[in-house]
This record gives structure tokens, C-alpha cells and sequence, in this order.
């Protein structure tokens, strides 16, 4: 009985590790995104102050005939980073859940292999055949 319990045994073990290493790959993912978040954020804010700043300056007519073609610049670049964040988000996330499923999908079939070589060697060593 001990030797048919022990495959399973090890093979748990095998598949908390791959557990472990998903979660890893979870939290980086996680990680990297945030960081491009806060990055794109920052950028955002440094242009939008820029911006206002220049704004608080004006005075005039033409002042504000000259900053307002600079302000459609200000929201299509905010448009089209965050667009960027957004693809590159989806991006990395697919290219992380394609990891764990490989991750998760290689444990398996070897856990499986394992049992079902076990199992055959467990049934002989009982007298019973499977």
C-alpha cells in the first residue's frame, strides 16, 4: 500500500512546487505591470504640469491662440500612452499565462506518467492485476 501512496505523495509535492512557481510568475507579472503603470502615470503628470504651467501664463488672446493646439497635443499623447499601456498590459499578461499553463501543463503529464507507471507495479506487488 506504502508504494502505491508514494507516487502521489511525490507528485504533490511536485505539483505545490509548480504552484509556487505560477504564483512567482503571477506576482512578477504583477509587479512589471505596476511599475509600467506608475511610469506612465508619472509621465502624464509631469506633461499635464507642464502644461498648466505654461497655461497660467497666459494673458492674452494670442496667448491662448498659441497654447491651444497644445492642448490637443497634451490629450492625444495621453490617449495614445495610455492605449500603449493598454497593449502592452494584455501583452504581458498573455505571455504569463501562457507560462503557467506550460508550467502547470508539464507537471501534469508528468505526474501522470508517474502514477500511471506506479500503479500497474503497485497491483503486481498485491496479486492483483489492473
Amino acid at each position: 500500500m506504502f508504494e502505491f501512496n508514494q507516487p502521489f505523495v511525490s507528485y504533490s509535492r511536485q505539483l505545490a512546487d509548480a504552484a509556487i512557481k505560477a504564483q512567482q510568475l503571477a506576482l512578477e507579472n504583477f509587479e512589471s505591470i505596476a511599475r509600467l503603470q506608475l511610469k506612465t502615470a508619472e509621465n502624464r503628470l509631469n506633461a499635464t504640469f507642464t502644461f498648466l504651467g505654461e497655461a497660467a501664463e497666459v494673458r492674452d488672446l494670442e496667448g491662448i491662440r498659441a497654447i491651444w493646439p497644445k492642448s490637443f497635443h497634451l490629450a492625444r499623447e495621453a490617449g495614445e500612452e495610455l492605449l500603449t499601456l493598454g497593449q502592452e498590459t494584455l501583452q504581458r499578461t498573455a505571455r504569463t499565462g501562457e507560462a503557467i499553463a506550460q508550467l502547470v501543463k508539464a507537471q501534469v503529464e508528468a505526474a501522470n506518467e508517474g502514477i500511471a507507471k506506479a500503479a500497474p507495479k503497485a497491483g503486481a506487488k498485491s496479486g492483483r492485476t489492473a
